[in-house]
């Protein structure tokens, strides 16, 4: 990997995962135009953010990433996006009471577009098309036409990234995140769940703690933080015609930073270390993650962290394992091994939600909540027995009432999924077993 980097540097290396745009003047038209547009978000933010993490990495704070599985153009409106923030802030609570520690909040959202596939095409009814890619690349419909991937997506997808970022920071600094409005995060849906019940008993205890403060000259209104709170943006970095049209130099340190998102992160199919993602993704500055599943090697894993994190910044690297419930064991205690023996200094993530991923009798792909928990309590004991910090969770969840996953309290089945089975890709947690996740996970941190 040696050499000196550039924006475009990576155009010179092999890459994995890449649409085939079938007007190529099109596509670079449109990479220009994006290039002239305005930053989503700013090199001090995504400097925050890395202090931030710097904390998790120390044991000093707990990450929590989460947000859909692919962002739809279709289901872009401020109700969804209100309702995915609602059940962050939740979450967000639960853990910080459990925890004792700050909740590092990172959202797959404004940006998480593209989508990495096992197939160029899928054949359905004896008709083969091109797979789908996400919005920003082509469309979900099954038609000739709609497969076709069509570089006028990247507008929408800039777009309407901008847009939930402007919800996002008015709901994060206007005042909807004020811990006085703790009873007012709560979504019809989940009302009368044992969720909302032990949510509600948590709420209580913060009330009147808030109280109590309030009573000593201390509210909302004379703290800051206990009115407002950090949100940031991640997706993965998978279309790098569109992350590079966003890399700007910050004029303070001219320093290179991905501008479409605080946190970018390279998906388990392109993190080759001698390949264009990883090519990319070394020479920018944010908060880089990393996707670890069953097939990488710890030597690999070490040699990554070198390239993308030579001087051992803390906080700029995030690991996130996916192997799947029963299979942690195999895999994570050699690649935690590895990292300490190195003495590199890391941000160790569980994702829980895409090694758990099955068919169901239904024809619906699902994951089961069990497996779910099961894979995080593993990681969790994995930790404690390696004498490293759990730091984080990366989930795919939304705020809305769907029925993707099977299990939780309200125990949905197989037969379930038909009723709301929204998403454009993999299934996703609803509120309520977002909410109960959060809750087992704090058990795991009280220990």
């Amino acid at each position: 990997m040696s050499g000196i980097w550039s924006p475009d540097s990576w155009r010179q290396k092999p890459i994995k995962q890449v649409p085939s745009y079938p007007e190529s003047n099109k596509l670079q038209t449109t990479e220009e135009r994006i290039a002239q547009f305005p930053p989503l978000v700013f090199a001090g933010e995504a400097k925050q953010l890395e202090e931030r993490l710097a904390d998790v990495a120390k044991g000093k704070a707990f990450l929590l990433q989460g947000g859909d599985c692919a962002e739809s153009f279709f289901e872009h409106n401020a109700d969804n996006i209100r309702d995915f923030f609602k059940v962050v802030l939740q979450m967000a609570v639960v853990l910080t009471y459990a925890g004792k520690s700050p909740v590092v909040k990172v959202g797959r959202v404004a940006g998480q577009f593209a989508k990495p596939r096992s197939s160029d095409t899928e054949v359905i009814d004896g008709v083969e098309l091109p797979s789908y890619r996400g919005d920003i690349i082509n469309g979900i419909k099954f038609d000739s036409e709609s497969r076709v991937p069509d570089p006028e997506r990247m507008i929408m997808a800039y777009r309407q990234s901008a847009a939930t970022l402007n919800l996002l920071r008015a709901f994060a600094n206007g005042g909807f995140a004020d811990l006085e409005q703790i009873h007012n995060w709560n979504l019809d849906f989940v009302s009368g769940t044992p969720q909302s019940e032990e949510y509600a008993r948590l709420a209580e205890k913060i009330t009147d703690a808030m109280a109590f403060m309030k009573a000593c000259g201390i509210s909302s209104k004379t703290t800051q933080s206990l009115r407002s709170t950090s949100f940031y943006t991640s997706h993965e970095a998978l279309l790098l015609g569109y992350e590079q049209a966003l890399t700007r130099v910050d004029s303070l340190t001219g320093d290179w930073y991905a501008t479409s998102g605080h946190m970018i992160w390279i998906g388990d199919r392109t993190r080759q270390p001698d390949h264009a993602h990883v090519e990319y993704c070394r020479g920018i500055q944010n908060p880089i993650g990393l996707k670890c599943g069953p097939s990488i090697d710890p030597d690999e894993l070490v040699k990554l962290i070198e390239i993308l994190n030579p001087e051992d910044r803390a906080g700029r690297i995030t690991l996130i394992a996916r192997f799947g419930a029963g299979k942690v064991a195999d895999h994570l205690p050699k690649l935690v091994q590895a990292v300490k023996k190195s003495g590199r200094t890391v941000v160790w993530s569980c994702d829980p939600m895409h090694g758990n991923t099955i068919k169901a009798a239904t024809g619906y792909k699902t994951r089961p909540f069990a497996d779910v928990l099961s894979e995080v309590e593993d990681f969790f004991a994995i930790h404690k027995a390696e004498g490293t910090h759990a730091g984080g969770i990366h989930v795919e969840m939304t705020g809305k009432d769907v029925t993707e996953c099977t299990g939780g309290a309200r125990a949905l089945s197989d037969s379930d999924l038909g009723n709301r089975y929204h998403t454009h890709c993999d299934p996703r947690l609803n509120a309520e077993q977002a909410i109960e996740l959060a809750f087992q996970v704090s058990k795991y941190m009280t220990k």
